[in-house]
């Protein structure tokens, strides 16, 4: 059910969505001059994925965990995609291609060995990845990685649609802060 769910939404958003994505795409030209943001990611069953997302940070960033980056690598606009969490709507893709969940724990990269083997451990990567759950509402990040894992398990043990929408709206309505960066919590 919540597959059918995330092909339906993901589609939805997509198509409901494209003036948005677009005008986020154009300014992202001017804020960047490379928008789209893409990343090689832990999936489901370690398997990797490349997530997409609007960039939000300076083309010539590292390739770290966002608990890792400076906060001087945001750039203005990225500082709003964050705040309103419009960075993640092309993870909508990923969704619809089966990659990610729209509810799930967040995809890790590759690098982030103690959260890969914290979550192997309890069963956590035998889940699509997902945009949002249970840790980002509660403002559970990546620099807390058992944390991190044990959360991500009791949202999988206990995801039914009810909780699946619950997730959404509440991260819709803006609950949880995202990724912390050091000098922005």
């Amino acid at each position: 059910m919540i597959r059918t769910l995330d092909l339906l939404f993901s589609l939805l958003g997509l198509v409901f969505g494209f003036p948005v994505l677009l005008v986020l795409y154009v300014i992202g030209l001017f804020d960047t001059g490379s928008p789209v943001f893409r990343q090689e990611r832990v999936g489901r069953y370690k398997k990797p994925f490349t997530l997409v997302k609007f960039r939000t940070m300076s083309v010539d960033t590292a390739s770290v965990a966002s608990h890792l980056a400076s906060s001087s690598s945001i750039t203005r606009f990225g500082h709003f995609l964050r705040r309103t969490k419009l960075d993640e709507l092309p993870q909508l893709w990923n969704v619809l291609k089966g990659e990610m969940s729209l509810v799930g724990p967040r995809p890790c990269l590759f690098n982030q060995e103690e959260l890969i083997r914290e979550r192997d451990q309890r069963g956590a990567l035998n889940a699509r990845p997902g945009v949002t759950g249970l840790a980002q509402v509660n403002d559970i990040d990546m620099s807390t990685p058992r944390l991190l894992a044990e959360t991500d398990a009791k949202m999988l043990a206990n995801l039914t649609v009810p909780a699946y929408f619950k997730y959404i709206f509440m991260t819709v309505a803006g609950k949880g802060s995202g990724d912390r960066i050091p000098g922005r919590e």
